[in-house]
């Protein structure tokens, strides 16, 4: 197991000041773009799909308050659908998305631009990931 630090951005957020990073465990330390973009892809998936399994999609919302709001007629936040999501169709979508310019990757303050650009690794890496687009996702 691998701890790396990210920190994620949005280009045009208000008041969003200084973004402390936060670590993730990955199976084992990537060497590319592509695999640090597969490898935190696959961790995210992996733990959407364990919340989703225990009921609570979102830390505020669990399958107990979907079945109460759903008497009134009105839930703010829904299952979608119900099933896993697919690791593999998530890491193609996040290196299409790359490719597309929809985000971008800084290795401290060193942009990363091609997938297979070998990571510069040295103690106290922070990798920033910066959403370009406002209608993308998170």
């Amino acid at each position: 197991m691998y701890t790396i630090k990210v920190r994620m951005r949005k280009l045009g957020k208000k008041n969003q000041g200084a973004v402390e990073p936060v670590e993730f465990l990955l199976e084992s330390r990537p060497e590319t773009v592509k695999e640090l973009v597969e490898g935190l892809v696959c961790l995210g998936v992996r733990q959407y799909n364990e919340r989703k399994d225990t009921g609570q999609i979102v830390p505020w919302l669990t399958s107990k308050t979907i079945q109460e709001q759903a008497v009134t007629g009105k839930i703010s936040f829904g299952l979608r659908g119900g099933n896993d999501a697919d690791a593999d169709q998530a890491v193609e979508n996040a290196v299409q998305c790359f490719e597309d310019g929809i985000y971008r990757i800084f290795a401290d303050d060193e942009e990363l631009t091609e997938l297979g650009q070998v990571l510069p690794w040295h103690d106290g890496l922070v990798f920033t990931f910066v959403r370009l687009t406002m209608l993308a996702g998170w």
